[in-house]
């Protein structure tokens, strides 16, 4: 209108700034076709951040205008209540955002002179690291300082002030004073006033005039708070560092005991008891703290760090003791293997030679009176079995080690029955004995108890065992284990052990499971319901360390099954076929879908009354069950696709009898159907055998993949 009449004439008079305005609130309410127009304003800016949730650009653009200060007060404001309605109506995530633009809108407010909202102070009555953090970001950046009038300055200045003095703990005051603002705007004689303040506000606080460059790098020296500098040594993981804080607090008191400072710090009770022998305290809290720093990296994961403070460890205690030198030699023997498995083992790279030779030197050690503990072991023997050093186990370990170690004499027990599997005949001299290892494990001592009424009844004391360790051991070093073969080794006792009750109606599968024994002289013994709460928790370790093992995915199909779980069953059991076959494109190998297998998916589909799926897996048997397949066929109350599942049945008998039932039922267009399927020339009984396979192999495919797409 202005470009066509310009903006006065002899009939009207436009007021061109009012006019903008208005256009640019109908273009916050109306998508506009030109983006760069509609980017030109903070209002529109604004408006598009808080309609798509992007609060770090909405955080920005209140930052940057604390600078052109063009958002009116009010503005601001609304956008801040909005953001506090968001947040109180369940929004937990708004809350930072809140604190943010109402930091933002505070600082703009002391520049412009202004009152500090109450919505600010109440924000603050419980101040923290990263709030004061951001707060002096948002002072820092609301200022330049160079172009800065001096009346902006002391305002600043005064806000600065004012929140030291308003703080009552230390740390924060640190913070603010220390900032490189609050230098640049505070001369040296009003710092030094602020200084004498806060003194007498309280005696006990002791600031240092000359600024530090930040809260952790205050300077060690008599005058500094022990409470810092203790919380310094908790945060700390540098091995120097704790060692000068440590040296700096024993220099202000002998009385504390500073190994305890942290409830966090814990070290195992055999090593406690020698680091706490140390009869200098300095040397005590040093060696007690590195270490447990280092336990605690390596717990986490944080490898470097325990390294570091291992070695640190390490280069002190071989100084004075022999015996704490060969404890720390062990765990970082410990740390080294958890950072290859963590690592490189993850990738299969073998393990370097001199780490597989200190953890055959750890297993043969015979330095008396050395602290260990079990859990060295326990990874020394899981790490040999995982790489596959079954000769070593086998044949090289010390038989005293055997006799002694139960982590040891299971390993090779493992290791032997393992060496032997992949060979022409299974050993079963082997499998026998640790299968009677693993079936005392399980057994649990029996006690009869006469009650008042004269009865005799039996008493399983679950938490006693017969064995070399408990359940609960043997489980923990399972699940150190990642070899393949070793796990299905395991695996399979623990399946044939199920099986073995008498009471079993369903069989699980497993492979290999032929060299175990068929039974067990005293079945009363036996814990079987721990046996199978193991066997679960087996299968779900075993298919986080590899989900596309086919028998393991049939095993844990299996323990649905019996379990009558009978959608989740056919998910597994039609899972390993997809693994096994490039997801159906390829045959299903028989070993994987055997007889067995197919009948257990029949059942599973008639009890979830998919009985036209019944009828298609009868033809996938050696002998197709056409018995069961016309029963299913039958019935009437099918909860699957039924007529659209025709195209899948390949078996012209079946489809004959579709024939017969439709006509015999009246329903011309399903008979129809069936008719069109029989129709087709590939299932033509005078074909070559080769075709009559392609055209069954082809439907195969076709329904365990509509299959798969239905349980997937």
């Amino acid at each position: 209108l202005t470009f066509q009449n310009g903006s006065s004439s002899l009939h009207f008079t436009i007021d061109e700034e009012r006019l903008a305005g208005y256009c640019q609130a109908c273009e916050v309410l109306t998508s506009s076709s030109d983006d760069a127009s509609q980017q030109a304003t903070p209002y529109s800016q604004i408006h598009s951040c808080m309609k798509s949730g992007n609060y770090q650009d909405l955080v920005k653009i209140f930052l940057e205008d604390n600078l052109t200060l063009s958002l009116p007060e009010q503005f601001r404001q609304s956008v801040l209540r909005e953001l506090f309605q968001k947040a109180q109506q369940g929004n937990d995530a708004l809350d930072e955002v809140c604190l943010k633009i109402c930091v933002c809108n505070t600082v703009c407010d002391v520049l412009q002179g202004r009152t500090i909202d109450i919505q600010f102070c109440q924000l603050f009555l419980k101040p923290s690291k990263e709030k004061i953090d951001f707060l002096l970001e948002v002072c820092a950046g609301s200022i330049d300082l160079e172009n800065a009038s001096e009346e902006l300055k002391r305002k600043m200045a005064a806000f600065l002030k004012n929140l030291c003095l308003g703080m009552e703990d230390l740390q924060f005051v640190f913070m603010i004073s220390s900032h490189e603002l609050f230098i640049k705007l505070l001369k040296d004689d009003e710092r030094k006033l602020l200084i004498d303040q806060m003194r007498k506000r309280s005696p006990r606080i002791n600031l240092c005039t000359k600024p530090v460059t930040s809260f952790y790098d205050i300077p060690a020296s008599a005058s500094v708070n022990i409470g810092q500098l203790e919380h310094q040594l908790i945060l700390s993981v540098d091995p120097w560092r704790i060692r000068q804080i440590l040296i700096e607090l024993h220099g202000m008191t002998s009385e504390r005991q500073f190994w305890t400072i942290s409830n966090k710090w814990e070290v195992p009770n055999v090593y406690g008891n020698v680091i706490l022998g140390i009869k200098d305290s300095l040397t005590r809290d040093l060696v007690y703290i590195l270490m447990a720093k280092g336990l605690h990296c390596c717990a986490i994961k944080d490898f470097v760090h325990a390294k570091q403070l291992f070695a640190a460890c390490l280069e002190l205690v071989t100084e004075f003791s022999p015996k704490l030198r060969q404890v720390m030699l062990n765990e970082m023997l410990l740390l080294d293997i958890y950072t290859h498995e963590a690592g490189a083992g993850v990738s299969g790279e073998r393990p370097p030679s001199d780490l597989i030779s200190r953890v055959r030197g750890y297993l043969e050690m015979r330095v008396p009176d050395i602290p260990l503990r079990q859990v060295i072991a326990e990874e020394c023997v899981a790490f040999l079995l995982n790489w596959c050093e079954n000769e070593y186990l086998t044949m090289q370990v010390p038989l005293p080690l055997v006799q002694t170690n139960p982590y040891v004499k299971l390993g090779q027990l493992l290791a032997a029955t393992c060496k032997e599997l992949p060979g022409p005949k299974e050993s079963r001299r082997t499998a026998k004995d640790l299968w009677e290892v693993v079936v005392q494990i399980c057994s649990v001592s029996n006690q009869h108890k006469r009650g008042n009424d004269g009865r005799v009844s039996l008493i399983k004391h679950r938490e006693s065992t017969l064995g070399i360790m408990y359940r609960s051991e043997l489980l923990s070093f399972i699940k150190k284990l990642r070899e393949p073969l070793v796990l299905t080794t395991i695996l399979s006792l623990f399946v044939k052990l199920h099986n073995v009750r008498e009471d079993i109606v369903n069989d699980i599968a497993a492979e290999h499971i032929s060299i175990w024994p068929s039974s067990i002289p005293n079945l009363q013994s036996v814990d079987f319901e721990a046996v199978a709460i193991t066997v679960k928790e087996l299968v779900s370790y075993a298919l986080t360390i590899n989900a596309n093992n086919h028998f393991w995915l049939i095993i844990q199909a299996d323990i649905y099954f019996a379990t009558n779980q009978y959608s989740a069953a056919l998910h597994y059991y039609l899972q390993a076929g997809a693994v096994c076959s490039d997801f159906f494109n390829k045959m299903v190998p028989p070993d994987v879908y055997t007889d067995q297998v197919i009948k257990r998916m029949i059942k599973c589909c008639s009890l979830l009354n998919c009985h036209t799926q019944v009828a298609i897996l009868c033809q996938f048997l050696r002998e197709v069950d056409y018995k069961t397949a016309f029963k299913a066929l039958q019935e009437q109350n099918s909860h699957d696709a039924m007529d659209s599942y025709y195209e899948y049945i390949w078996d012209v008998t079946i489809l004959e009898y579709l024939t017969y039932l439709h006509h015999k039922r009246g329903e011309t267009d399903k008979r129809q159907i069936a008719i069109k399927a029989i129709g087709q020339t590939e299932l033509n009984a005078s074909n070559p055998e080769e075709v009559l396979q392609l055209a069954a192999q082809r439907r195969k495919k076709k329904f365990l993949q509509a299959m798969a797409k239905l349980y997937f």
